[in-house]
């Protein structure tokens, strides 16, 4: 049976940062565990990246949300500006 997909939109915000965190863990610890003995299944480290990915994705999206109109224009500027500098 196929595993259930993560879904970080379903979380509140505190509840994000709690997971994020609780994730960030496991993931430490099974590449230690890969690393020192192996573990049975691989993938499960690529699944748990993303899913860390999904979550630092979502935060920023509610970031860019919550930002006022005058904070996006200041943003599209400085981003402009380091585009620029390249």
């Amino acid at each position: 049976m196929a595993k259930e997909k993560f879904s970080p939109a379903d979380y509140s915000t505190e509840d994000l940062a709690v997971e994020l965190q609780n994730r960030e863990r496991e993931y430490q610890q099974m590449k230690f565990d890969h690393a020192a003995k192996g573990i049975a299944n691989p993938m499960e480290l690529r699944e748990l990246r993303r899913d860390i990915a999904r979550i630092h994705t979502e935060v920023r999206n509610r970031e860019l949300a919550e930002m006022s109109p005058d904070q996006l224009e200041m943003r599209s500027k400085i981003r402009a500006r380091r585009r620029r500098q390249k």
